[in-house]
């Protein structure tokens, strides 16, 4: 007798037996912490095909293997000092950090915008500084696991080989320290970069252009500005303002006074902070305009 009363076309609502979620809802303080956690598992490939695990552990392993290396010879072979410091290695082996940030960076990126996914998730509580700071950090998390690794297995070999438990302590915290403000720097450039375009290679292509023209630039234009190789030249000395990666160790020299070839004065050092600062900041407004643009459709 329904079916005959019911008008032709009418919708039908079928009790299917699902409940109701009647539990706390956790806002977006949770949402962007599970999409932080989640972006940084696949920064490493955890969670992802077994093709997409093979570079990032492949990178993380060439960090590493030449520090267990190292810690093994002087472990044995009982140097009077370490035969390297560990903010020493950190800029010592930039080209890993920059294949691994190119990448990674487009996998945290652009794969959200190639297959627009991002809509959903701006559709929802996030917003999309929410979002654009949970990619950030995860970034900024993975690279500090790629960069924080060997130096902690430089730590524990330099107490191994019995140094002094305080100057090695010095010279972790310190290299710690000067990773965090690569990792910082690098992961707004490449975030910026790999949110730009949704096609992943051309963000690994400009990331590793950017990264690795702009060093060579600087390397070339200090040689050219300082030829006798003593950094006494301020234009030289200036000219380490176009990498990231010269850019990092200038300022960590004036902030962590981890010593070097030469030092930076108080008035220079001011000034690449000021430029460090700066670039951060402006990076990360881009990312958040790219998104703030996506969202606006």
């Amino acid at each position: 007798m329904s079916d005959q009363l019911r008008p032709p076309g009418a919708g039908v609502i079928h009790d299917i037996g699902y409940r109701h979620y009647d539990g706390p809802r956790l806002g977006r303080f949770a949402i962007t912490r599970a999409l932080m956690a989640s972006s940084l598992r696949h920064a490493y490939g955890l969670g992802r095909s077994g093709k997409s695990k093979v570079m990032p552990i492949l990178l993380l392993a060439v960090m590493v293997v030449p520090v267990a290396v190292i810690v093994g010879i002087e472990t044995a072979m009982q140097f009077d000092k370490p035969p390297i410091k560990p903010v020493e290695y950190l800029f010592l082996l930039q080209p890993v950090i920059a294949l691994y940030l190119a990448s990674q960076a487009p996998q945290l990126f652009s794969r959200d915008l190639r297959y627009r996914s991002i809509v959903l998730y701006l559709a929802r509580p996030p917003r999309r500084t929410d979002y654009a700071l949970a990619k950030l950090t995860a970034l900024v998390g993975a690279l500090m696991i790629l960069t924080g690794v060997p130096l902690f297995i430089l730590y524990v070999g330099a107490l191994l080989a019995k140094y002094n438990f305080v100057a090695m302590s010095k010279q972790f915290l310190t290299g710690l320290a000067a990773a965090l403000l690569l990792a910082i720097l690098l992961a707004a450039i490449g975030g910026l970069i790999a949110a730009a375009t949704p096609r992943r290679g051309f963000a690994v292509a400009a990331i590793i252009a950017v990264l690795i023209v702009s060093f060579t630039a600087v390397v070339t234009t200090v040689a050219i500005l300082d030829s006798n190789q003593t950094m006494t030249s301020t234009a030289a000395r200036y000219a380490n303002l176009g990498s990231p990666f010269t850019l990092v160790d200038v300022l960590q020299r004036f902030l962590l006074h981890s010593g070097g070839d030469w030092t930076p004065t108080t008035q220079q050092g001011l000034v690449f902070a000021a430029v460090y600062v700066l670039l951060v900041a402006v990076c990360v407004w881009g990312v958040n305009a790219r998104y703030a643009k996506v969202a606006r459709g």
